[in-house]
């Protein structure tokens, strides 16, 4: 059988730079909602809970 030689070329590539887009520049959300609407959920969910447990010894 005949093997195949695999040569391996010297020369080297430039490595490729990471570039910025400028929308990733300028992308900065505002979470401030969404963390009053996860407090309010945690709140509820709380409060659901608890009546639940305060149920389960009255009834």
């Amino acid at each position: 059988m005949v093997k195949k030689n695999r040569r391996s070329s010297n020369s080297r590539k430039p490595a490729k730079v990471a570039r910025e887009s400028r929308s990733e520049r300028e992308f900065n959300p505002d979470y401030t909602e969404i963390k009053s609407d996860l407090k309010r959920i945690g709140l509820l969910a709380g409060m659901f809970l608890a009546i639940l447990i305060a149920l389960s010894f009255v009834l």
